[in-house]
């Protein structure tokens, strides 16, 4: 078969196929040492969660590694597991330009084949790159339609983009790849009704899609008849899960090799919506003034209209959240805490927040409006306008996210998250910076047995 004849699924299958730790750029091979550190360390913040604990008690025993957990599961278990521990405080990578998740889908279902399979660091490490950038790319393809359509990309795009760092990881071919790709598509699934009552499901998406993606990688090694035509077929991917998009497939076979959208990860310095954080930085700026909540009469929020149904509405529950959880996903409550705490961390979301009357007071004073020339998804900014009960207006404006390309955290801002993560979940200092020393190096390790050591 010609590449002129080839399918998109085969297309990226067989870049996939070739490629070669030679072939990652240093950017590239740090964001993957970066975002392993980053996600080891958030797997030690959950792992004293009841959430964590209740999945790990419905899963089977076997002999791969949680990180943090004293159980050890099979394979999936492992992964879904994972996923769920690295994205269960919302404090996880994500994307600039395409809003989804990253690591938390790829990293814990490519461990867990790494366990299961006795598979090296370096191979452990370019599967991980190739999970990574495989997820940024098919992303890109309908950014905001999956959302629009009420699905959560992290379970949906997630389910591939773990069956390809899987299938890098196993050294897979062109056809087997393509059909994991095939099989993952069916396994893909999340809805966003967790928005509602702040429900804990979005917890679940990336750990299913981990461990969606690693059944599909070994589903497919085994030869099965998947869909060649997964992404262009008249039932396809994203007909299905973004039926108002114009697919731009050229994310998934361009530049290949040579434009890598994994370096445009971000690491998020506060433990809450992606975009929520320009408007906490203007939340602290204001605070930092010197003025005074009691004296402000309101605070107009200009933002994207695709930000609407997942941060602000419906805004009375958005002003006063039904939980602790539910808040991370709320504007003006995020808002308000970074007023009050100049942080939004893990201790500023336990449950007992949400019945701060001085929060919920500033909250119930924060409104938005649709700024049509929002350049969300492109760049995540933030907008207020801050009306004094003394007439004066304040202005502010955030021009990006911090943590992303134009502000990013450096190796040592990660190492500083890690260990504060670290220390929240229990974790002694010198456990967690062995654990920081054996991901920094894994892409040098003969093997990952040393994993195991991280358990308990």
């Amino acid at each position: 078969m010609g590449a002129q004849d080839s399918t998109l699924s085969e297309r990226l299958a067989g870049w996939l196929a070739s490629l070669a730790p030679g072939d990652v750029p240093p950017e590239a091979r740090a964001i993957a040492t970066r975002d392993l550190v980053d996600a080891a360390g958030l797997c030690l913040a959950a792992r004293r969660t009841d959430y964590l604990a209740q999945v790990i008690a419905a899963s089977e025993l076997g002999r791969c590694t949680v990180v943090g957990q004293a159980a050890r599961l099979d394979p999936a278990g492992a992964a879904f597991a994972g996923g769920v521990a690295i994205h269960g405080e919302d404090f996880d990578d994500t994307l600039e330009g395409a809003p989804i998740r990253v690591g938390a889908m790829v990293i814990p279902a490519v461990l867990a084949a790494a366990e299961r399979e006795g598979l090296g660091g370096a191979r452990t490490m370019l599967g991980i790159t190739a999970g990574l950038e495989s997820v940024c790319r098919l992303n890109h393809v309908a950014a905001g339609h999956m959302h629009r359509a009420g699905f959560h990309p992290v379970g949906i795009i997630g389910a591939l983009g773990a069956a390809a760092g899987v299938c890098v990881a196993l050294g897979l071919d062109r056809d087997r790849t393509a059909a994991a790709f095939g099989i993952a598509g069916s396994f893909s699934s999340g809805i966003l009704e967790y928005l509602t009552d702040g429900a804990w499901t979005k917890r679940l998406h990336p750990g299913w899609a981990a461990q969606s993606g690693l059944r599909a990688a070994l589903i497919a090694r085994q030869g099965f008849f998947a869909p060649r035509t997964i992404f262009e077929g008249a039932h396809n991917f994203f007909r299905t899960f973004a039926p108002t998009a114009e697919p731009d497939y050229s994310h998934i076979t361009d530049s290949l090799g040579a434009d890598w959208y994994m370096t445009r990860i971000v690491f998020k310095p506060y433990a809450c919506g992606t975009m929520i954080h320009p408007y906490i930085d203007c939340a602290r700026r204001l605070a930092a003034d010197g003025i005074r909540a009691e004296n402000v009469a309101r605070i107009d929020c200009d933002t994207g209209e695709g930000l609407i149904h997942r941060l602000w509405e419906p805004l009375a529950e958005k002003q006063r959240p039904s939980s602790g959880y539910a808040a991370k996903f709320s504007m003006p409550f995020c808002m308000a805490l970074g007023f009050y705490e100049d942080d939004a961390g893990l201790a500023e979301f336990d449950d007992a927040v949400v019945e701060r009357e001085d929060l919920l007071a500033l909250a119930g004073k924060i409104f938005y409006r649709i700024d049509p020339d929002n350049p969300y998804p492109r760049n995540y900014t933030g907008d207020l306008e801050v009306a004094l009960k003394n007439g004066r207006v304040l202005r502010y404006h955030q021009p990006h996210m911090r943590g992303g390309q134009h502000e990013p955290l450096s190796d040592d801002d990660i190492q500083t998250k890690f260990m504060a993560n670290a220390r929240w979940g229990g974790w002694t200092e010198d456990k967690a910076r062995r654990l920081a020393s054996w991901c920094k190096a894994l892409d040098d390790a003969p093997d990952v047995s040393g994993l195991s050591e991280f358990a308990g």
